[in-house]
C-alpha cells in the first residue's frame, strides 16, 4: 500500500478520533439532554451526546426564596418569607427553554421567572382576605393548587413550597394578632383540658358501672352456686334419711323374725345378748338377785340339779334353826 495514503488515512482517524473527543460527552445518570429533532424538543437516550447539538440539564432541584410585601382587607400589611425548590418538568420542556433560553442557566432563569409568579399569587391570596384570615397553611395550599399555572408557563415543576415567615407590618397589629392568637390556644386548651377531664368522668363511670355490674354478677352467681350446694345437701340428707329408714325397716324386719323364733323357743331367751347384758347389768346392782329359770326336765326327781338344790335348801333351814 502507498505509505501516502496511509499517512492520509491516519491522519483522517486521528481528525475523527479528536472529533469525537472534542463534540461528545458522556452523560451522567442524573443528567437531562434535550435535542431539537423537526421543530420539537426530545430527550437524549443515549449514553454519548454532541454538546453542541445538545442541551444538558442537571435534574437536581433548583432553590427559590422570596420575601413579599402584600396588603390583607382593609389595607393593612403583610410580610411573608417563601422557600422551596423547582425542578425541570419533562411534560414542558418547551416552555423551559422559552423562558430561559438554550443554555445552561434555563433551570435558574425559569426558577426567577416563578418567584414572580409566586409573589403575585401572594398578593391576589392578601388581598381577598382579612389580616386575620391568612395562614400559613391557608397559603401553601392556595399555591400548591396554582401550580399547574406555573408548570405551564414556565417549565418547571414545584417540588417544595413552604412559608417560613408570616406577620403584619404594623408592629401593634402584628401584637394584636399575636395576643388573638394567645388566647384563641389557650381557650381550646382549657377546651382539651375540659375535653379530656369528661373524657376521664365518662371512663370512670363506664369503668364503675362494668365493675358493679362484674360484682353482681359475681353476687348471682355466688347464690346460684349456694343454692345448688344446698340442693346437693338437702338431696344428701334427704339420702341419708332414706338409708337409715331402710336400716331400720331391715333392723325391724330382723328383730321381728327373731321374736318369732324365741316364741317358738322360749329356751333360746338365756343365750339372747339381751339377757347376757341383763345379767352382767345386774352384777353391779347392791340388791341385785339372779333369777334362774329351770324347765320341769332340770328339776325332776333324780336329777343332779335338784340333789344340789335340796342339799342348799337343807343346809338353809339347819341354820335358820340353829
Amino acid at each position: 500500500m502507498d505509505p501516502v495514503l496511509l499517512v492520509i488515512a491516519a491522519v483522517v482517524a486521528l481528525a475523527v478520533v479528536l472529533f469525537v473527543a472534542y463534540e461528545y460527552r458522556i452523560r451522567q445518570p442524573d443528567m437531562l439532554v434535550l435535542y431539537e429533532a423537526k421543530g420539537q424538543l426530545a430527550v437524549r437516550g443515549g449514553w454519548l451526546y454532541p454538546r453542541h447539538f445538545s442541551l444538558a440539564l442537571k435534574r437536581t432541584t433548583s432553590p427559590i426564596q422570596l420575601t413579599v410585601q402584600a396588603a390583607a382587607v382593609g389595607n393593612l400589611g403583610v410580610s411573608v418569607k417563601l422557600a422551596g425548590s423547582v425542578a425541570p418538568a419533562l411534560k414542558h420542556l418547551p416552555a423551559l427553554v422559552r423562558v430561559g433560553g438554550w443554555n445552561g442557566e434555563v433551570v435558574a432563569r425559569a426558577a426567577a421567572e416563578t418567584c414572580i409568579l409566586l409573589e403575585s399569587l401572594v398578593k391576589e391570596y392578601a388581598e381577598r382576605r382579612e389580616i386575620a384570615a391568612i395562614t400559613s397553611t391557608g397559603l401553601v395550599e392556595y399555591l400548591n393548587q396554582r401550580a399547574g399555572q406555573v408548570e405551564e408557563k414556565f417549565g418547571v415543576e414545584l417540588v417544595s413550597l413552604v412559608v417560613q415567615s408570616l406577620s403584619a407590618t404594623d408592629s401593634e397589629i402584628a401584637d394584636a394578632l399575636r395576643q388573638q392568637e394567645q388566647a384563641r390556644l389557650l381557650e381550646q386548651t382549657e377546651l382539651l383540658n375540659n375535653q379530656a377531664r369528661v373524657s376521664a368522668a365518662k371512663a370512670k363511670y363506664q369503668a364503675d358501672e362494668e365493675i358493679a355490674g362484674l360484682d353482681h354478677a359475681l353476687e348471682l352467681k355466688k347464690a346460684d352456686l349456694k343454692k345448688e350446694l344446698l340442693e346437693k345437701e338437702a338431696a344428701l340428707s334427704q339420702q341419708r334419711v332414706e338409708d337409715e329408714l331402710s336400716r331400720s325397716r331391715l333392723r325391724l324386719a330382723f328383730e321381728r323374725e327373731e321374736l318369732e323364733i324365741l316364741k317358738d323357743n322360749p329356751e333360746l331367751l338365756v343365750l339372747t345378748p339381751q339377757a347376757a347384758r341383763l345379767a352382767e347389768a345386774s352384777q353391779g346392782l347392791k340388791n341385785a338377785r339372779t333369777v334362774i329359770s329351770l324347765t320341769p326336765q332340770d328339776l325332776a326327781h333324780g336329777s343332779e340339779l335338784f340333789a344340789l338344790f335340796q342339799n342348799l335348801l337343807e343346809k338353809a333351814l339347819d341354820k335358820k334353826n340353829d
